[in-house]
Parts: structure tokens; sequence; C-alpha cells
């Protein structure tokens, strides 16, 4: 993850509600390699998937997505 940039909590949150990336891609209408590519930092979700993913773990969008500083 780029330092300076957004930070995530989508792997705990996943983790703790017992889903598989796989289901929660299910849940959420996306691949299971969008949520890997989310949950490592290497792809920065559009604000439409981070609407769909915050819905589908039960969350809001500031409770699984942050600013990482500088």
């Amino acid at each position: 993850m780029v330092e300076g940039g957004l930070g995530n909590r989508l792997k705990d949150a996943r983790t703790r509600l017992n889903l598989t990336q796989a289901e929660l891609a299910l849940l959420a209408g996306v691949s299971r390699k969008t949520i890997n590519t989310v949950e490592n930092g290497v792809f920065v979700p559009s604000t439409l998937l981070a609407l769909m993913l915050a819905r589908s773990l039960g969350m809001r969008v500031e409770e699984l997505f942050y600013l990482v500083e500088k």
C-alpha cells in the first residue's frame, strides 16, 4: 500500500464474519480476485464498490476504509 493512500479493514471484517473471499465476492457482486486485490491494497475500489462492500459486511464505508497518514 502506498503511504498516504487508502487503507482498509476488509480482511479483518470478512474473517470476523467467517466469510471466504469467494463468499464476500458473491454478496458484493464482484469477483474473488477483486476482493483479494482490494484486501492487499493493490486495487483502490471505486466509491460504488466501497459502498457495496461495506453494505455486504454490515458496516459503514468509513469503518471499512481509512486514509493512511503520510
